[in-house]
């Protein structure tokens, strides 16, 4: 497809022309004229019905020819009539065939929809390649452009800004594709569609235009146009066509403006040289500074290694007399400790010795206790051998015929506290007479203690 060259604007139409001149009519048009809908000069006539009807009047001739039954030369004539009739009308109904089966064939474009119509109805799409209308009166009345981008250039003149302002000129480039050649060619058609998309166009920018203020047009240029595409997307649904890209590839302002903007820019580039002029001393000073800063740097390091190394040598200092410190500490309690250590031996050693001690007293006293009590048994024998032993007077006479008088019972009671105070020895003599005296006498002697 072909553009507007500069500012003129893109012109859509359609064009009648001949099957073979419609590829390059779909691909590039006029000077300044967009094709999107091509009308095809059909080459379909009904004249491929007279050599059908003189074949089948010429068949009909031999038919009636040879029915006729005629004998002698009459009869080869009519014969004769009869094979020729037959091959004319075979030749012609061959003929007639042919004909009607080259004007049935169609061939669509690759890229492109043919709108097939039946007595002038539309009744539907033909994909690209080739097809057989069999039918007299089906015929392709439109070409339609739905594979390509069509480019459309339309630019707006003196279009006004926020400011009131009129531009001089904004061009506004879009691409569009026919998405439904039925609607399309039935809807709007492309003589129309290019009033209608130039409106839509002009109004969409101006609409964007008053948006902008003036000294911020040139930023119109390649800015981002997706609302303006959705709103024209939008009006031209309706029509089967979808826009596929826009942009603003130019704004031109008006000549006064331009001169203001010139004298703008020019106190802009002095503003931008004085700034760089300005940066350069800055940045001479802030060099300065930075080397002065640098130097007091090197110098607060200088400072610091000489501090550290007086912290590392007061750090040895220290370290040293806390080593030595430790050393005196470590020999107190070696001192302390083998002290300690004697004091503990000997300490062990007395209570050793206290244990040894202890233990020869436990000895010791259980001997003196055995000797004690055996000492003990020895006094207590002594003791029970020189105690007093009683002594049995018996009286009673029955048996042996002692005396058991009151008499004999009373001398004795006289006579035992005396017994008991000798010491030992023959027991005392019994005076008495007669049988009182024997019997007291026998019983001093049985009552004494023997040795």
């Amino acid at each position: 497809m072909s553009t507007a060259v500069g500012n003129r604007r893109s012109v859509i139409s359609e064009e009648v022309a001949p099957w073979s001149d419609i590829p390059q009519l779909l691909r590039g048009g006029e000077a300044g004229t967009l094709v999107p809908v091509i009308i095809p000069k059909h080459r379909r006539r009904v004249g491929w019905m007279v050599p059908c009807w003189l074949g089948l009047l010429a068949v009909t001739s031999g038919v009636v020819a040879a029915v006729q039954d005629v004998g002698g030369t009459a009869g080869e004539v009519y014969d004769t009539l009869a094979t020729t009739t037959y091959v004319l009308g075979m030749l012609f109904l061959i003929a007639g065939a042919l004909w009607w089966w080259r004007s049935s064939i169609v061939e669509i474009e690759q890229g492109t929809n043919g709108i097939l119509t039946r007595y002038g109805a539309i009744t539907r799409t033909l994909d690209p390649g080739r097809h057989y209308l069999w039918h007299p009166w089906s015929r392709v009345d439109f070409v339609v452009d739905t594979a390509t981008e069509i480019p459309y250039s339309a630019p707006v003149v003196a279009c006004p800004t926020r400011e009131n302002v009129p531009l001089r000129a904004i061009e506004f480039f879009l691409k569009f594709r026919i998405t439904d050649a039925v609607l399309f060619v039935r809807t709007i058609g492309a003589g129309n569609f290019d009033l209608v998309l130039s409106n839509a166009v002009q109004d969409a920018i101006r609409q964007r235009g008053r948006l902008v203020r003036t000294e911020q047009a040139y930023d119109l240029r390649g800015s981002d146009v997706a609302d303006m595409q959705e709103l024209l997307n939008r009006q031209l649904s309706r029509y089967g066509v979808r826009i596929t890209g826009a942009n603003i590839p130019d704004v031109q302002l008006p000549a006064q403006y331009q001169q203001h903007l010139a004298t703008r820019e020019r106190v802009a580039k002095e503003a931008h040289a004085y700034e760089q002029e300005w940066g350069l001393t800055r940045k001479r000073r802030i060099d300065s500074l930075q080397m002065d800063i640098e130097r007091a740097k090197k110098v607060r390091d200088a400072r610091i290694v000489e501090v550290k190394a007086a912290l590392n040598k007061a750090r040895e200092e220290v370290a040293q007399m806390l080593e030595e410190r430790e050393t005196e500490a470590q020999n107190v309690r070696f001192e302390i400790e083998t002290r300690g250590r004697s004091g503990l031996i000997a300490a062990e050693n007395e209570a050793r010795a206290q244990r040894t001690l202890a233990q020869a007293y436990r000895d010791n006293r259980a001997v003196l206790q055995y000797e004690l009590a055996r000492r003990r048994l020895e006094v207590g024998a002594t003791l029970a051998g020189r105690a007093p032993q009683p002594v049995v007077l018996r009286t009673d006479g029955g048996a042996s015929g002692g005396d058991t008088s009151a008499l004999s019972t009373l001398l004795a009671a006289q006579l035992l506290p005396r017994l008991t105070a000798l010491p030992g020895g023959e027991p005392p003599a019994v005076s008495g007479s007669g049988a009182d005296a024997g019997a007291v006498a026998e019983a001093v002697a049985e009552a004494w203690p023997r040795n």
